[in-house]
C-alpha cells in the first residue's frame, strides 16, 4: 500500500575603469555560458527554469501521486496532489483533520505515505463509542463527510494516548488502509514523529476534472484540547 536581461559578451570595455563597464561585467558569465551551450540563450533560460523548479520542489511544494485506495473516497488511485512543504516550517503544527504526506521509514515502511491526522500530541484517541464513532479527548467525531461509504470508523478497537511530538494517522478508507492502528505494537506504537511529515496535501491538481482544494473537515472543530495542553 501505501507514495515543483540579455547578457553581453565580455570584451575590453568590461575592464575595471572603463566607462559603462559596471553594468556589463555583471552579465559576463551568463553570456559566456550562453555562447557555449547548444541552443545558446534558449538553453540557458531552460536550465534556469529547471533549477527554479527543482528548488520549488525541494523547499516549497511537491507533487505526490496517490498509490492506493487508502484515502478514498476523497483521494483516488492516480490522483496527483500538491504537498505544501512550508505548512509546518515556521512554528505551525499539524492539526486534526489535516491530510499529510510523511516518511514512514521505521514506523510504517520504507516509503512515503498519505494519511489523515486523527490525533496530535497528548490526545486520547479511542475506538469506538457506543455509536461506533472515534472519540478524541472524550468528544465523538462524526467522520461521515470523508469516510469511505460503507466503512466503519474502525473494525480494530484501540485506546491510545498520542505521545508529545507525534501523530496518530488513519486512512479515510478504513477497510483498505494500513495505518497507525496496524502498528500499535511496533516500535513507536504507530505514532509518526511530526519531524517526519513532508507537508500538507492542499490541492488535487490531476486529473484536471478533479481539480479541488483539500479543506480541513469541520468534524474535529469541537474536539477539546488534550488535558494539560496549552493553547
Amino acid at each position: 500500500m501505501d507514495t515543483e536581461a540579455q547578457p553581453t559578451e565580455r570584451d575590453r570595455s568590461s575592464l575595471p575603469g572603463t566607462p559603462g563597464s559596471e553594468g556589463r561585467s555583471r552579465f559576463a558569465l551568463p553570456a559566456w555560458a550562453a555562447d557555449r551551450l547548444p541552443g545558446g540563450k534558449i538553453s540557458l533560460t531552460l536550465l534556469a527554469c529547471l533549477g527554479f523548479l527543482l528548488l520549488l520542489n525541494a523547499f516549497v511544494v511537491q507533487p505526490f501521486q496517490i498509490p492506493s485506495g487508502s484515502m478514498e473516497q476523497g483521494l483516488r488511485i492516480g490522483d496527483r496532489v500538491l504537498v505544501n512543504k512550508l505548512a509546518y516550517r515556521f512554528g505551525a503544527q499539524p492539526r486534526r483533520g489535516d491530510v499529510v504526506v510523511f516518511d514512514g521509514t521505521g514506523y510504517f515502511g520504507d516509503a512515503d505515505y498519505i494519511k489523515r491526522v486523527v490525533g496530535v500530541g497528548g490526545d486520547h484517541v479511542v475506538c469506538c463509542d457506543t455509536k461506533g464513532r472515534i472519540e478524541v479527548n472524550g468528544r465523538p467525531v462524526d467522520e461521515t463527510a470523508f469516510l469511505h461509504p460503507g466503512d466503519t470508523p474502525s473494525a480494530v478497537p484501540f485506546d491510545v494516548v498520542v505521545p508529545a511530538g507525534r501523530l496518530f494517522l488513519l486512512g479515510d478508507h478504513r477497510g483498505d488502509s494500513r495505518d497507525s492502528r496496524d502498528h500499535l505494537g511496533s516500535p513507536g506504537g504507530g505514532m509518526v514523529p511530526v519531524g517526519d511529515v513532508i507537508g500538507r496535501a492542499d490541492w488535487i491538481v490531476w486529473p484536471y476534472d478533479r481539480l479541488t482544494r483539500l479543506h480541513r473537515p469541520s468534524a474535529y472543530a469541537r474536539v477539546p484540547a488534550a488535558e494539560g495542553a496549552h493553547g
